[in-house]
């Protein structure tokens, strides 16, 4: 009994001084794994060909492909699409960008790997003009030009290859398709991501109408939106955010705000 009573008194339980100490190491070894995730992914994004990024979009975009058939909606979507690319740089023109229009609700618009833009028809019901439309398409084309699609692709797969080796199970692997797919759906863009392809769009609305009206009303009239559960808001930085950041950048480049376009007749 007393070598049991001697033993206890050699391993005494952890003080809560060590405990904190182990939560410590424990969340900063978290953080340095996200620091590194982010690093790795900036750095390896710009490394990705273009072919590989083709490979990558027939294996994500037939699952919105189905969702998307051919609609006058749509084919004007692209034409609006296609006047914007001939004011992009020099780089980016040699990209085959295409709208996917899903007729489904939702408010929002994605920048996917393959250069496809999907467009639900829950974001055109909100738009009043042409111009808005526009600023929304040369926003998704600021995401192209960033490579942010393919950044939060490889943060995301990088995210489960982490967790993959820690606890030992790489069955995911085995389905590398729906893995991909779901690395996409799931990926999110960051705030100053988001803020950045607010200013291409913005660059791209000048040098295509020479003025910029209809920059901010989409997102000045979503931050009007009460109790609604818009799956733009879970992706985007808060409306009024950005409206006040487009508002400032075109105060600063003295871009000139005249009269706006309707919009036209396949997207009322």
């Amino acid at each position: 009994m007393s070598r049991q009573l001697e033993a206890s008194d050699r391993n005494p339980p952890p003080s809560n001084r060590q405990l904190l100490i182990l939560l410590g190491i424990f969340v900063g070894s978290i953080l340095v794994i996200i620091w590194l995730i982010g690093i790795i992914a900036n750095s390896l994004v710009w490394l990705i060909p273009p072919s590989v990024e083709q490979q990558i979009g027939k294996i994500v975009l037939p699952a919105y492909e189905k969702l998307a058939p051919a609609t006058p909606a749509q084919n004007t979507l692209n034409q609006l699409l296609q006047r914007l690319e001939t004011n992009l740089p020099e780089t980016q023109k040699q990209q085959d960008y295409r709208v996917l229009y899903v007729p489904e609700q939702t408010v929002n618009a994605l920048a996917l790997p393959g250069n496809a833009i999907v467009i639900y028809s829950g974001l055109v019901a909100k738009a009043e003009s042409e111009n808005e439309i526009m600023m929304v398409l040369g926003h998704e084309l600021g995401h192209f030009a960033h490579r942010d699609h393919l950044r939060g692709l490889m943060q995301k797969l990088l995210w489960q290859i982490a967790i993959a080796y820690i606890i030992g199970d790489s069955s995911w692997l085995q389905s590398s398709a729906a893995t991909v797919v779901n690395a996409v759906s799931q990926s999110q863009f960051s705030q100053s991501q988001e803020l950045q392809a607010d200013e291409f769009g913005l660059t791209l609305l000048q040098a295509t109408y020479n003025h910029v009206a209809g920059a901010t009303d989409f997102f000045a009239r979503l931050s009007q939106s009460r109790g609604a559960n818009y799956a733009f808001f879970s992706t985007h930085p808060a409306p009024l955010q950005r409206v006040a950041q487009l508002e400032r950048l075109i105060k600063q480049r003295n871009y000139p705000v005249l009269a706006k376009s309707p919009l036209p007749p396949a997207l009322r």
